[in-house]
């Protein structure tokens, strides 16, 4: 009785990515938050397509999630987050998903990033993994927060966990890749994870104020 009551006055709010990798992440950094009731693309049959032609991460984010809360008339949430290489002007950076081409494949992106990075020594291979998270309303927009990971690109792949370009993300603290670090490690010191720190310290008082 408990649950059903906690889920009936739970509000909803969209996760608004089709990556179904990254929901999972977003679900399992916020399934701990009282009356909050995720939700995926799934739930919400023609959803509109919008266009992620913004300059920046925040531009993305907030591009996505404010017409698709009208558009469901709930809350939702939006991700935007990529890789950034000083070696690169910052490259792939917005683009980080279609790096190698509109369909391309983790596989692919990450074969041009190396590419690119050939003969580029290590302390040369700084990067950064950015994320830009924001929250709306049918009303409009509730806030946006980024967050990053520095870390440095390896000269090959390394690891099967995660996914985009998780196995060439190496960390020196940990010594390891994204790949190759737990699910448990990477949800606490990932990009992701840190802005939704900051995404739940928002959006709690939001959800009290109900």
């Amino acid at each position: 009785m408990t649950s059903f009551v906690n889920t009936l006055h739970a509000k909803t709010i969209l996760i608004a990515t089709q990556n179904e990798k990254k929901r999972t992440e977003i679900g399992e950094i916020l399934k701990d938050i009282p009356g909050v009731l995720l939700r995926s693309p799934d739930d919400f049959p023609f959803l509109p397509r919008v266009e992620e032609d913004g300059n920046t991460f925040r531009e993305n984010a907030m591009k996505k999630a404010v017409p698709l809360a009208k558009a469901c008339n709930t809350w939702a949430m939006s991700d935007d987050s990529g890789l950034e290489i000083k070696a690169l002007g910052g490259r792939p950076g917005i683009y980080s998903c279609r790096y190698a081409g509109t369909n391309a494949t983790d596989e692919k992106n990450i074969e041009k990033v190396l590419s690119e990075l050939k003969g580029v020594p290590r302390g040369r291979r700084t990067a950064r993994f950015v994320c830009a998270i924001a929250l709306a309303s049918p009303q409009g927009l509730f806030f946006v927060v980024e967050d990053y990971c520095e870390g440095f690109i390896t000269e090959e792949p390394r690891g099967r966990c995660g996914f985009g370009y998780d196995p060439i993300f190496y960390v020196p603290e940990h010594n390891k890749t994204f790949a190759e670090l737990s699910s448990s490690i990477k949800n606490r010191i990932s990009h992701r994870a840190k802005a939704l720190e900051q995404f739940k310290e928002k959006l709690q008082p939001l959800i009290r104020n109900l």
